[in-house]
């Protein structure tokens, strides 16, 4: 009896850790120049299967900050960026922990860009890549699951 309860626990264990390997949660951005909690992020997956990410809340003051997309050119133009759909479409590549294929908005600067989601550290953290054309001409940010 003791077996069968250590080998389900085992396998539910095994069942939680791979399940935290998708970008599937909600995410601490984190600011380029302080290193601290910019905004929150929850990414679904949307009825054909590609990631959704909308903005949840900023986390830090922004004072002077417009809290609408003035610079957006898309639908998303002239409107909030809390809950703003930022992150569209994305598909996980085969054999991999890796989401590619979709977009991402920076509603600071309006841009889109091409995404490539990683988890990392066992689903504790995310390295998100915007890039433009190949994913070598662009920057990463780490981001953190926060649940």
């Amino acid at each position: 009896m003791s077996k069968f309860a250590l080998m389900s626990a085992v396998a539910f264990l095994c069942g939680q850790a791979a399940a935290q390997m998708t970008p599937v949660g909600t995410w601490h951005t984190i600011d380029d120049e302080t290193k601290k909690p910019k905004g929150e992020v929850r990414i679904t997956l949307n009825a054909s299967g590609g990631l959704s990410g909308v903005v949840e809340k900023s986390l830090m003051p922004m004072p002077d900050a417009d809290p609408l997309c003035n610079l957006c050119t898309d639908d998303r133009k002239g409107k909030p960026k809390i809950g703003m759909e930022i992150i569209r479409g994305g598909q996980k590549v085969d054999g991999k922990d890796v989401w590619d294929g979709g977009k991402i908005l920076d509603p600071e600067n309006g841009k889109n860009y091409s995404a490539r989601l990683t988890p990392i550290e066992g689903g504790k953290k995310m390295e998100m890549r915007g890039y433009i054309g190949s994913p070598i001409l662009g920057r990463t940010q780490i981001w953190v699951r926060y649940n």
